[in-house]
């Protein structure tokens, strides 16, 4: 492999495919081809659409052309590339190629007769990859002459910008053509993440938890989208919250997704979807690209709802805090640095504002197990050190009184942070999803999908999370984790809820969760 330095970005030259063809000459097929020419690959566009290929060459020099007004190309460097890529109209001009990559629609006839008419032109040397996002390679292979030499190679749309890339072989894939698509890959300039063929590989997979159980949350009437993306955002740090993030991508691709991924595991629970997502879809709420979605866009920008503001209260009552509190001391550090009178009886005086920490267990059971009043007891979701996160989430039960209810949102908005008060909930809302997250990136790790060190590296560059799921399981603690999912099945009795074997293990013993056996 020989490095060829381009501007200030850096370019590879890679002996391992010299003549690449992309097949359909979407977006995704743009990029796939833009990136296969920058790696040092001679490209070929072909789409069974009459002019297609043109179009899609001329809108990559465009792409080009801007790296070049910026100062990271050449005018030698951009002749270079453009002399790389060539739109052909006649299907006997990929004969020659040693890699044809398939970017068309995801449809598994289409795609089967596509490779079988491949398999009659390449020589039986060549690879042939598939960018498919949800269908099986195994599947796709099979029929297929030479069965050895297909693999899946998903993309990431923008494919310049999204530096993973997902490999997967299939049951017959020789390991030497997934070796050479992930030295590729690497020549683009992008990770390559090894997954084995399952539903939804790694980065679609793994991002299950995020929005099924958000919309979750938002079914059992706990808070609304606007408060359960800021919660997300503030206290963990995601850029944008799950509902924001649906409307980007829009329900007519997140959808159909989910309901893949769920039917192809036989209704595991864990990725149920949600009856919110398919009416909305049907009603052609689609998210931004239709001006409508979780937010209605006026000119591309969200119509958010305001905050609600923190009430003034002229005299706030005592606080107790429950024995059985997550972050009890750190709770305790927290009422006193925001001037509150703190109770430390046994017992909350009458007059008392009770609050419990609970991880995963509802206020509602706090207060019965506990003999609290329920008409003054509120809980604060503690699982996120308070210092770490922009805002505090307050929860009530149906029983809290609405003086109790003001009285604690005045008290933990006393120093400015926002305060967001929901609804009682197992879990409060960042509990229910990190869980989530957290546990179905560990039943990844246990069912072999992939090795933790690719599972974090695909989800943080895939889905741009603040850190990958395993390390964020990690800060927090394993066994705390394990506590919100057991008392979350507890409260709800769902089976989603149950911990994988990896978290389980892990948790128990202490270990890091990407801890693997040596």
């Amino acid at each position: 492999m020989r490095l060829l330095n381009v501007g200030h970005n850096l370019f590879y030259m890679d002996t391992n495919f010299k003549n690449v063809a992309v097949i359909g000459v979407g977006a995704m097929g743009q990029g796939i081809a833009q990136m296969s020419a920058q790696a040092g690959a001679h490209v070929f566009l072909y789409d069974v659409a009459p002019g297609a290929a043109d179009k899609a060459c001329a809108s990559i020099n465009t792409q080009w052309q801007k790296l070049l007004d910026k100062g990271r190309l050449t005018d030698a460097e951009l002749q270079a590339l453009q002399a790389r890529i060539k739109p052909v109209a006649q299907w006997q001009e990929l004969a020659n190629c040693d890699l044809v990559i398939e970017a068309v629609v995801e449809n598994t006839g289409i795609k089967k007769s596509l490779f079988a008419e491949l398999e009659k032109l390449l020589s039986p040397e060549a690879v042939i990859a598939s960018n498919t996002s949800s269908l099986s390679i195994t599947a796709l292979a099979a029929g297929m002459q030479h069965p050895g030499r297909f693999a899946g190679l998903h993309f990431f749309n923008p494919v310049p910008l999204m530096k993973v890339v997902e490999v997967i072989p299939g049951l017959t894939t020789q390991a030497n053509v997934c070796q050479r698509l992930g030295a590729f890959v690497k020549a683009m300039g992008h990770q390559a993440v090894t997954a084995q063929d399952t539903p939804g590989f790694i980065v679609n997979h793994a991002g299950r938890g995020y929005g099924t159980e958000a919309l979750r949350i938002v079914s059992e009437g706990v808070a609304d989208f606007a408060t359960i993306d800021r919660i997300l955002k503030d206290q963990v740090g995601f850029k944008l919250g799950p509902f924001e993030l649906m409307d980007l991508t829009a329900l007519d691709v997140s959808h159909p997704v989910m309901e893949s991924i769920y039917h192809q595991y036989f209704e595991e629970p864990r990725y149920r979807p949600s009856v919110i997502t398919a009416q909305r879809l049907a009603g052609g709420w689609l998210g931004r690209k239709t001006s409508q979605g979780f937010y209605t866009y006026v000119d591309g920008k969200a119509q958010v709802p305001a905050e609600p503001t923190a009430p003034t209260v002229n005299e706030l009552p005592p606080v107790w805090v429950s024995s059985r509190a997550a972050r009890r001391a750190e709770l305790f550090q927290l009422l006193k640095d925001l001037g509150a009178q703190i109770e430390t009886s046994t017992a909350p005086s009458p007059e008392a504002l009770c609050l419990v920490a609970p991880l995963g267990f509802d206020v509602t059971t706090c207060a019965i197990v506990e003999r609290l009043d329920p008409a003054r007891t509120l809980g604060i979701d503690m699982l996120m050190p308070d210092a770490a996160t922009k805002r505090r989430v307050l929860a009530t039960n149906p029983a809290t009184r609405v003086d109790m209810q003001q009285a604690a949102h005045a008290l933990f908005s006393k120093d400015s942070k926002p305060v967001s008060l929901i609804q009682d909930s197992g879990g409060f809302v960042t509990q229910r999803v990190i869980a989530q997250i957290v546990n179905i990136a560990s039943d990844i790790c246990q069912q072999g999908i992939c090795s933790p060190a690719d599972l974090e590296t695909a989800v943080t560059l895939g889905l741009g999370y603040p850190k990958g799921p395993l390390a964020l399981g990690d800060s927090l603690g394993a066994d705390s984790l394990l506590e919100v999912l057991f008392n979350m099945q507890t409260v709800y009795g769902d089976p989603r809820y149950r911990p994988s074997p990896w978290l389980r293990r892990r948790g128990a013993l202490g270990l890091s969760l990407t801890h693997t056996r040596t």
